[in-house]
């Protein structure tokens, strides 16, 4: 695809053209960023709690499940040891769940880590080759526990205890068959499949658009600026019973989600400290001064910053630069996804208005014609219902931010359109890490 260059697509045509003009209502302000990487200034002090990518969908190889990712710690580079990247031991990690479009969480499944050293008297990561989880030349490892709380019974129950998180890739003589330390960490059960460790970073943008919106003249476009870096991950794959209202998908097939992270302040409360739901937002809708605050604010209090929906800054930015018309504000095409989900596609029944990935279970994961820009590329399957890995969902925010579902279609991009690695076909799908021997 060529950058910023109009380019023919097939037309979205009957109900996929209907359900795209609500469909994308919130995702026009946030053009260009890095997903939740560094986004906001007190967690880009924090990366064990930035939570960078979020991802739902209908698992493509058993259809009965949902598969949520849940990504953390931006630009890990592959050889940055001798400390390699692990989740923070004194944080809460929750995805949490609404099943009824309350706006707040039902169901939540939390996940919380501990630090092991075997031998704390030496510098060294790992002090041979380690070839499973279990080795003893894995120096500094990690395990962890898995809760599900039900909100409503204010119940809690631990559904995995005390298993291992696949280490950093340090590299191919420390870990010469990593695919089996990957294989080795994922944990099945009754309660579904459970997965931590370190990852290929599936997101894909050429994230020069902050270098003035492409260097001002379209010359830095093309690259994948996430190209070669790591991320930590964990992901679950569970019936879809378990994250429907009453554990009945059929009558409530959709639900929304996003993740936290909160740490204990002095006074003993735990403080949420990060948060994502949709892609992209808290970069360019909120502003600096409250992109603090959106993180730790809740979606039930989301139509605080519905202004910066309706009148999008990089809109104007566009027109100011390249000369491409802004549509008309208020930006009333806008709003729909970004706070309720779209009527006959992934809106629930008297939803309140909140910021979720918002994710209609029924809808069957696409086996052909599928298409990178989801609804936009006419695959119902895809982004923003849910979020798959493969999901352009750069592309589809500038092209929406330019007017597509009010008639303005500039085919805008960035130039990139895949990862730089293929992802899985079975769980946990995200691609294996880079390994540090390839610095």
């Amino acid at each position: 695809m060529q950058p910023f260059r109009t380019r023919t697509r097939l037309a979205v045509l009957g109900t996929a053209a209907a359900v795209g003009i609500g469909l994308f209502a919130g995702l026009g302000p946030i053009a260009g960023g890095a997903s939740s990487h560094r986004e906001a200034p007190l967690i880009a002090a924090d990366p064990q709690a930035d939570n960078t990518d979020l991802y739902a969908f209908v698992s493509p190889d058993d259809p009965n499940t949902v598969t949520i990712i849940s990504n953390w710690i931006p630009f890990e580079a592959p050889a940055g040891g001798p400390n390699f990247f692990a989740f923070g031991q004194h944080v809460r990690y929750d995805v949490k769940i609404d099943n009824d479009a309350d706006a707040k969480p039902d169901t939540i499944y939390r996940w919380t880590f501990r630090n092991h050293y075997r031998n704390p008297e030496s510098f060294l990561y790992n002090t041979g080759p380690v070839t499973s989880l279990d080795d003893t030349d894995l120096n500094f490892y990690q395990t962890y526990d898995v809760e599900r709380l039900n909100v409503d019974r204010n119940t809690t129950r631990t559904i995995v205890n005390n298993a291992t998180v696949v280490p950093s890739r340090v590299g191919d003589a420390s870990m010469p068959n990593y695919t089996t330390l990957r294989n080795q960490g994922i944990v099945t059960s009754t309660d579904g499949s459970f997965f931590a460790g370190q990852a290929d970073d599936p997101f894909f943008a050429d994230l020069r658009v902050f270098d003035l919106l492409y260097g001002g003249d379209l010359s830095e476009t093309g690259r994948d600026s996430l190209r070669d870096y790591n991320v930590n991950t964990f992901a679950l794959q569970v019936p879809k019973a378990k994250l429907a209202k009453g554990g009945n998908e059929d009558s409530h097939p959709i639900v929304g989600i996003w993740s936290t992270a909160s740490r204990r302040a002095p006074s003993g409360a735990w403080v949420q400290v990060s948060r994502l739901g949709m892609p992209l937002v808290n970069e360019v809708v909120i502003p600096a001064g409250k992109k603090d605050a959106w993180n730790a604010s809740k979606p039930k209090q989301d139509g605080q910053f519905l202004s910066y929906v309706t009148d999008p800054e990089v809109a104007r930015l566009i027109e100011a630069v390249y000369g491409i018309p802004a549509p008309a504000t208020p930006r009333n095409d806008l709003v729909s996804v970004f706070l309720t989900g779209v009527d006959g596609l992934n809106m629930p029944d008297g939803v309140v208005p909140s910021e979720e990935l918002r994710l209609n279970m029924s809808i069957d994961p696409c086996t052909s014609g599928c298409s990178t820009l989801g609804v936009v590329g006419g695959d119902t399957a895809g982004f923003p219902n849910g979020r798959r890995l493969s999901d352009d969902v750069l592309d589809v925010a500038l092209q929406v931010v330019e007017g597509v579902l009010v008639g303005q279609d500039t085919g805008l991009g960035d130039g990139v359109d895949a990862n730089d690695k293929g992802f899985s076909g079975s769980f946990p799908y995200i691609a294996l890490p880079h390994s540090g021997s390839a610095q």
